[in-house]
């Protein structure tokens, strides 16, 4: 098929762009930067810039690429995680999230593109309440993320009614992925807070990435949690995570103490954070991860 990816110069994007190649699939792959045409290239895609958040240029592009499948995997996270500051760190993903969904997704009605897969997230960010792991018959929290989750729920809810399917991805490790985290953990800047209960999901990009390929080929529709086989507590993930990268172990503060340093958003993450089943998509995508568990993927990707 000709696949349209919307953001393939992103950390996922440049493990997933060269699976679809592998697997035959023609590849149109945009960046905001002209500078990453080059590498788009070497990945086996046409590289294309756009900007997500232009109508005109989203138009333009679709237009263009004549695709058969949209894969919207346009985010704008960078730089040292904020987390006591989510709504400015995650502002402009905000936006792709909501208005660069709409660009997309209008993009695809008017040249006729007959299917979407689109990126959306769910490590730990599970409705608060009841058991420790959620499926996708669950709700995701409403204010887990401030104005994040309105926006993962607009973009779930418009991909869903558009026959689309939307892929929650846990968070992510592997190449590129956690180097800021692991910066935080060597510099012992990223402590347990409270008892470390609160549960949150990981995957391999590579995993992220072969998923994302099995809902495009079969033409999935609806909710997918694309998360390893070991939704963990903090307590648990966060320690191996020092020890794979040869920190010390991570200091300890209180809830109050956190509340006042890294925000409410942090608090609950270590907390009361849910992390989320992938039986549905073992099931109905056939999907077989090559990284089961963050325990040993951890140590491979640190070693």
């Amino acid at each position: 098929m000709r696949v349209f990816v919307a953001g393939g110069a992103g950390v996922l994007g440049r493990r997933l762009v060269p699976q679809l190649v592998e697997r035959g699939h023609e590849v149109i792959a945009t960046t905001t930067s002209a500078s990453k045409l080059e590498l788009l290239e070497r990945l086996g895609a046409r590289g294309m810039v756009m900007d997500g958040l232009d109508a005109a240029s989203v138009g333009e592009a679709v237009a263009r690429a004549r695709p058969e499948v949209i894969v919207h995997q346009m985010t704008a996270i960078s730089g040292k995680p904020d987390i006591k500051h989510f709504d400015r760190w995650f502002a402009t993903t905000n936006r792709l999230r909501t208005e660069g969904t709409d660009h997309l997704l209008a993009a695809a009605q008017a040249t006729g593109v007959s299917h979407f897969v689109a990126q959306s997230y769910g490590s730990w960010n599970g409705i608060r309440e009841g058991g420790w792991v959620k499926t996708e018959e669950d709700p995701l929290d409403p204010t887990s993320t401030g104005r994040g989750a309105a926006a993962i729920r607009h973009l779930e809810d418009a991909v869903v009614e558009a026959g689309g399917a939307v892929l929650r991805y846990g968070a992510f490790y592997g190449p590129g992925a956690t180097d800021d985290q692991v910066e935080l953990v060597r510099k012992r800047q990223y402590p347990i807070v409270g008892n470390g209960g609160g549960y949150s999901s990981w995957v391999h990009l590579d995993d992220a990435a072969s998923a994302t390929v099995l809902a495009v080929e079969r033409r999935a529709t609806g909710v997918f949690n694309i998360v390893d086989d070991e939704p963990a507590p903090a307590s648990q993930w966060l320690p191996h995570l020092a020890e794979c990268a040869g920190a010390r172990p991570p200091m300890r503060v209180p809830v109050w103490l956190a509340r006042l340093l890294a925000g409410p958003t942090a608090v609950a993450m270590m907390t009361e954070g849910r992390g989320f089943s992938n039986a549905k998509a073992k099931r109905e995508l056939g999907w077989r991860l090559r990284h089961p568990s963050w325990r040993q993927g951890f140590k491979e990707e640190l070693a």
